[in-house]
């Protein structure tokens, strides 16, 4: 299932993302970093990365990662950019989607 294509978070979208089967997300105390691990190697996030894809439990709306990470770094308008990167996350596999 593809994640939102507008800039703008549907509060009415019930699709939620999580990471992938194939995929396990963990904190690299050496990398000092968040990490994707898959059989064939390793993705280290950004900062940013990580944080969206911890969220990413399958568990809340896209509008509800945004309005969590709006709170969490007192940030408004991050929409877009967590919904590009969820794009990005959906091409390269490592986000699934699921309805409510």
């Amino acid at each position: 299932m593809e994640p939102p294509v507008n800039d703008q978070t549907d509060p009415g979208d019930s699709r939620r993302p999580r990471i992938a089967r194939l995929y396990r997300m963990q904190w690299e105390e050496a990398q000092q970093a968040h990490v994707l691990l898959f059989p064939e190697g390793m993705v280290k996030l950004n900062g940013s990365a990580g944080e969206i894809l911890r969220r990413c439990n399958g568990e809340g709306t896209v509008a509800e990662i945004v309005a969590e990470l709006e709170r969490a770094f007192s940030r408004a308008g991050l929409a877009p950019d967590v919904e590009a990167f969820l794009r990005m996350a959906t091409d390269k596999g490592w986000v699934e989607w699921s309805d409510a």
